[in-house]
């Protein structure tokens, strides 16, 4: 039995866990791996209920699970995962971006991984004033940066891809913090002769993530600069509603979908959950490889036909070209998990 803690978070949020809920029902019922689910708090209303967007005994609940779902929070979005990034230690931020069937991608034939740094750069929110100047420090360690190759090389490695990493910085301006990435990851290269491994600046790769998208398979690169290719990268397959996320550490791990909590459209049934439900197949994976379970395997590839399979139907929500709501969606996705 694995214990999973769900934040059903803010706006469409609580739509959105439902449809895993009703997912994850389906693995119990039909594939005989027993989850159980934890609702919690967590986000704007949160905040206003009890003063903090993470409380106490959410956070206590999270770290008696064996892991996280976190559903889109608000304006407090901050204040909950990158403490929750912090305090676990959830140092590696995995987003895939694939190319779906009936989706508008750029091409066909993308199927990459951003893995990114998650805990440093400037991301580590120290700012100052100076006068009428104000300051952040980038924070960027050879310890962080080889832990976070090794991540990437272990990824190429167990990926059907291109066998391929490829490490993204801009160590032509930021030569002491980007250059410390950058020698750390062709250090680690050296570990891993089987793995082809290049290096790009970050106005490159975002040039090439529109004109050559197919030539990726893993990028590894530092916080800030993996925020913002691993957006540019969801557009590129046909946007935010089909993208997961996981925050990976050595002992714990959280799944999010990566768009926000879009209050514009709560409460009417017309969000798309297939980021959610996707980033509910990215725990399976991780909590098959932590526990050497290949039912764990087995559900997440099955969870992933499922969505393939009715988007390649043309089953979609209207925000991607449909005209299913977010519970009729969610019933075509079950009815696949056999």
């Amino acid at each position: 039995m694995y214990k999973i803690s769900l934040i059903t978070g803010d706006g469409i949020g609580p739509e959105l866990s439902e449809s895993v809920i009703q997912v994850l029902n389906a693995v119990n019922d039909k594939l005989g791996v027993k989850v159980q689910v934890t609702k919690l708090e967590a986000g704007d209303a949160a905040l206003k209920k009890t003063g903090k967007a993470l409380p106490d005994e959410t956070l206590d609940e999270i770290k008696k699970s064996d892991a996280c779902l976190k559903a889109p929070v608000g304006e407090s979005a901050a204040d909950v995962i990158v403490v929750l990034r912090r305090l676990l230690d959830l140092y590696a931020n995995i987003r895939p971006a694939k190319s779906y069937p009936n989706m508008p991608a750029l091409k066909e034939n993308i199927d990459m991984v951003i893995v990114r740094e998650n805990t440093e750069d400037l991301y580590t929110g120290m700012e100052f004033d100076l006068g009428e100047t104000s300051v952040a420090l980038r924070t960027i360690s050879k310890s962080a940066s080889e832990r976070i190759a090794k991540y990437a090389f272990m990824t190429a490695e167990q990926r059907n891809g291109k066998k391929k990493v490829t490490c993204v910085h801009k160590s032509n301006v930021m030569k002491k913090t980007d250059g410390l990435f950058s020698r750390s990851c062709q250090e680690i290269a050296k570990n891993y002769p089987k793995i082809s491994f290049d290096q790009m600046y970050v106005d490159a790769c975002a040039m090439n993530l529109i004109r050559q998208p197919e030539y990726f398979d893993v990028i590894v690169t530092t916080n800030l600069f993996g925020d913002i290719l691993s957006d540019e990268a969801s557009q590129v397959v046909g946007g935010l509603g089909m993208a997961p996320a996981a925050n990976i550490g050595d002992k714990f791990a959280l799944f999010e979908p990566v768009h926000g909590a879009a209050f514009d459209i709560a409460g009417k049934q017309v969000a798309n959950p297939s980021s959610f439900i996707l980033s509910t197949k990215m725990m399976f994976e991780w909590l098959g490889m932590k526990n050497n379970d290949k039912s764990c395997y087995d559900v997440a590839k099955k969870i992933e036909d499922a969505v393939y399979g009715i988007v390649r139907e043309g089953i979609k929500t209207k925000d991607i070209g449909g005209n299913k709501s977010t519970s009729e969606f969610t019933q075509s996705v079950i009815s696949r998990i056999t």
